[in-house]
């Protein structure tokens, strides 16, 4: 299959999205597919990038071709980005040959565009995978608030899940969203993320970044990704829970990542006069499993209002990791369900700072719940969320998409 594969984050960017995307195209060429990607300039530049508005180049196998954006991290910024990258992958699309796959990655919306035009042009058959419900998000944040502009960013959802030929969801939460507004079940197909078990697995606390941070003598709770608009608000409470906590001086917070809400929540934490949380920034991905190992609980922190709109990978990475995971979450949203059902950790809800604190305590308390814990997590992300496991889906739906077989 000759598959395009669009996405705004990629490698060399830091989060998620960049990892499983380079994962995808990587075993989907090994496998024997003509794959690429079309992206963005990263933000970080490396040297090869340097002052380049377009670049093309072959990397592990498949072609990389990236465009640059904006890199402001303001709301109205990151919209003009969206669409400075959407033009470029039009521009693209117009010179393709026929293809047999555009799978688009959003958000963003716009990129729904780029698919029609493909379509109508190329022949080209569109699969849409969505990561986030938008404009959902940006309604329930306050970033969306014009009346007009709600209705047409609805309108554009809509219309791009009826141009789309299949839609990949990552949960059940978004299979319910999209049923909710009129997406034909048989159009839409649940693959969550995957995780690589071989690279991230569990390794002991005592190591080089444990070593380097001052993190290996003590207890420490973490959250590791992006911080963005639908954790921001749950991070904040955990800002809150470690302040009642600052007197357990083995006891520290530790919030790794970048994002748009950084600079509010290390503000926040100025407020609070914690000294007992320790901001560190992206670290190379190479480190991730010891980043990981270097902390006794990690944290999957998800606003209320967004509980049904995101699913973090994270949480995948998390229990790979073999550590409990505190899950931030509503009680009837599917992190919870999964947390609760794999008996991999706690719940609490994300507005709820004393209990955040009390848990914390709770599981600081009973390491022997903890190892159990941790044992269950990495046994069920083995057993179900391996990457070679979720890469057969994923050829296998594409294959259906191009002719023939079932995949639901």
């Amino acid at each position: 299959m000759r598959i395009s594969i669009h996405t705004m984050y990629f490698l060399p960017d830091f989060g998620s999205a960049p990892i499983l995307i380079n994962e995808l195209a990587s075993d989907l060429a090994a496998r024997g597919h003509n794959v690429e990607v079309v992206t963005t300039i990263p933000r970080q530049r490396p040297p090869e990038l340097k002052g380049l508005f377009y670049s093309r180049r072959r990397e592990n196998g498949f072609v990389v071709k990236r465009f640059w954006t904006n890199a402001a991290p303001h709301p109205i910024a990151r919209l003009i980005a969206w669409n400075i990258y959407t033009a470029g992958t039009i521009l693209n699309a117009l010179t393709l040959r026929k293809a047999d796959i555009l799978l688009l990655r959003t958000p963003p919306l716009q990129l729904g565009l780029t698919g029609f035009l493909a379509a109508k042009l190329r022949r080209v058959r569109v699969v849409l995978s969505v990561q986030d419900i938008h404009p959902d998000l940006s309604i329930e944040s306050g970033i969306l608030r014009n009346r007009a502009a709600i209705r047409f960013a609805q309108g554009l959802e809509r219309w791009v899940y009826g141009i789309s030929e299949r839609i990949v969801v990552i949960g059940d939460g978004f299979l319910k969203n999209l049923l909710d507004k009129g997406v034909p079940r048989d159009k839409m197909t649940v693959i969550p993320n995957w995780v690589d078990t071989d690279f991230l697995k569990p390794y002991p606390k005592d190591n080089p970044i444990s070593r380097k941070y001052g993190l290996h003598d003590k207890f420490v709770v973490m959250y590791s990704g992006t911080i963005s608009i639908s954790s921001n608000r749950a991070l904040k409470h955990v800002l809150e829970a470690a302040a009642m906590l600052r007197n357990n001086k083995d006891v520290i917070f530790v919030i790794v990542g970048e994002g748009l809400k950084k600079a509010e929540l290390q503000k926040k934490a100025g407020e609070l006069g914690t000294n007992n949380v320790q901001f560190l920034p992206f670290q190379p991905y190479g480190d991730l499993p010891h980043l990981l190992a270097s902390s006794d609980v990690l944290l999957v922190p998800l606003d209320k209002e967004k509980s049904q709109m995101s699913v973090p990978s994270k949480l995948y990475n998390f229990l790979a990791a073999g550590r409990p995971v505190l899950g931030l979450a509503p009680p009837d949203s599917e992190v919870a369900a999964l947390i609760r059902g794999t008996r991999s950790g706690d719940v609490v809800p994300p507005d709820d700072v004393a209990g955040i604190g009390e848990a914390v305590l709770r599981l600081k308390g009973d390491p022997d719940a903890r190892r159990e814990m941790a044992s269950n997590a990495r046994r069920y992300v083995v057993d179900n969320f391996s990457r070679k496991m979720i890469m057969d889906r994923y050829e296998a739906l594409l294959a259906t998409v191009t002719g023939g077989g079932d995949a639901s």
